[in-house]
């Protein structure tokens, strides 16, 4: 059973850095992609950023050129925030991918607020 554990979500003003984290455990077995997933307070859950064991990376237009994704061995992924606006609040889930079945973490809430 994989275990996805997020942190680094909190209240940060527009136009700041963040930085999140997720930290697996219970890996057998290769993963095959791991992502980033937002739900908004509208309750819609959107990919935010995505990582393939090849290093591919895929990201919401809304993100492009501001957030960054990265991992270790695609068993610990980040993701490297910045220039945040208000309409990237919303809570941030891991996702983690291992022979067809997708696990998820419990999310972290990022609020962007002045």
């Amino acid at each position: 059973q994989v275990l996805l554990v997020e942190s680094g979500g909190r209240s940060v003003q527009p136009g700041g850095s963040l930085e999140l984290s997720c930290r697996s455990s219970g890996v057998f077995g290769d993963i095959s992609v791991m992502g980033w997933y937002r739900q908004n307070p509208g309750g819609q859950r959107e990919l935010v950023a995505e990582i393939f064991r090849s290093g591919i990376t895929n990201y919401a237009e809304s993100v492009k050129g501001r957030f960054t994704v990265v991992t270790d061995n695609m068993l610990t992924m980040d993701l490297q925030m910045t220039s945040l606006k208000p309409e990237d609040t919303g809570v941030y889930y891991c996702q983690a991918r291992q022979y067809g079945r997708d696990y998820w973490g419990k999310g972290t809430l990022v609020t962007v607020s002045s």
